[in-house]
């Protein structure tokens, strides 16, 4: 291995800045309390790496060469500029560890989770707060890749997710259920049914919604046109979106039928701005689950974890 990629011990560039200062290999060896050969093997290293003499040894005392003078200053900033990276990232890590950070599927960020982290804060004093709203398979991405401490999202146990297949802690702190909805005719009746005469259009999640997936794994076939109870035979899939949100303007522009969780559509449920496409039989009862990571963390995410556990 040659000079310019041996491996550089950061110990070195400390001795260089001590022999440089003093001049003398003993007192520096003392300074940085270590035997006067292994200082002087740190200090040959340094220069092997370096690729030049650093130090004058027939001067007395020991004197900077030529490039040795070159080498002092920019070691320094160097060192200075590490110094300040590291405090730097200690403050981060304090910053982070401080905070509770949170993803949160699209639907539940402004749902479920606004109420549930009122009720949490009514007991405890949670700090700093970070939430993402995602999609569910964003939101597994950041939790498997240690961005979050939390998932808030809605499953199901016919679909199992990633965080699922990894073990994954998770309770369950509610209920909700997807409910095939259609905009209200004149008479305030569905405008498309699922077991009228007349073929519903459908209004589908994309493969990637966690929703969309909950779905799938309930009843794979109504995508196609399924015969069972669940969808009009003959039906087909006209508009497909990643968002329920996206989905519920859709109906509500009489568009179609879609599967919406109750809980995103309770106001206008209740003021009949939507009506009920299909009998109770239809509908896929789901669960909001919270998802924590499966190491220790810092101790206020631990009593996010333990009130959450006590209420259920």
């Amino acid at each position: 291995m040659g000079p310019g990629n041996r491996p550089l011990d950061l110990e070195w560039l400390e001795d260089f800045l001590a022999l440089a200062e003093c001049g003398n290999f003993s007192r520096a060896a003392e300074a940085r309390r270590i035997a006067q050969p292994a200082f002087s093997r740190h200090i040959r290293a340094l220069e092997e790496w370096v690729g030049v003499d650093l130090f004058d040894r027939s001067a007395h005392p020991a004197a900077l060469t030529a490039a040795g003078k070159r080498f002092h200053p920019l070691l320094e900033d160097i060192l200075a500029s590490l110094q300040a990276a590291r405090i730097k990232a200690q403050i981060a890590h304090d910053v982070a560890a401080a905070s509770l950070r949170f993803a949160a599927t699209h639907v539940l960020s402004l749902t479920f989770f606004p109420s549930w982290l009122s009720r949490l804060e009514g007991q405890l004093h949670l700090g700093s707060i970070q939430t993402m709203s995602d999609s569910a398979q964003t939101c597994e991405d950041a939790m498997l890749q240690r961005r979050v401490q939390f998932m808030l999202c809605h499953g199901h146990a016919r679909m199992v997710n990633r965080l699922d297949e990894a073990n994954y802690p998770k309770l369950i702190l509610a209920q909700d259920v997807l409910m095939p909805v259609s905009a209200p005719d004149e008479q305030g009746q569905a405008r498309y049914s699922l077991d009228a005469t007349r073929v519903p259009p459908l209004l589908a999640y994309s493969e990637g919604a966690g929703l969309g997936r909950i779905l799938r794994a309930e009843m794979r076939q109504w995508f196609g046109g399924s015969s069972e109870a669940i969808a009009h035979p003959g039906a087909s899939v006209v508009f497909t979106a990643h968002h329920a949100l996206l989905l519920k303007s859709m109906v509500q522009a009489g568009r179609g039928v879609a599967w919406l969780p109750e809980s995103l559509i309770r106001r206008e449920m209740d003021q009949g701005e939507l009506v009920a496409a299909a009998p109770s039989s239809a509908y896929v009862p789901v669960d909001i689950r919270l998802y924590r990571q499966p190491f220790e963390m810092a101790p206020s995410a631990e009593k996010v974890w333990q009130l959450a556990s006590a209420e259920n």
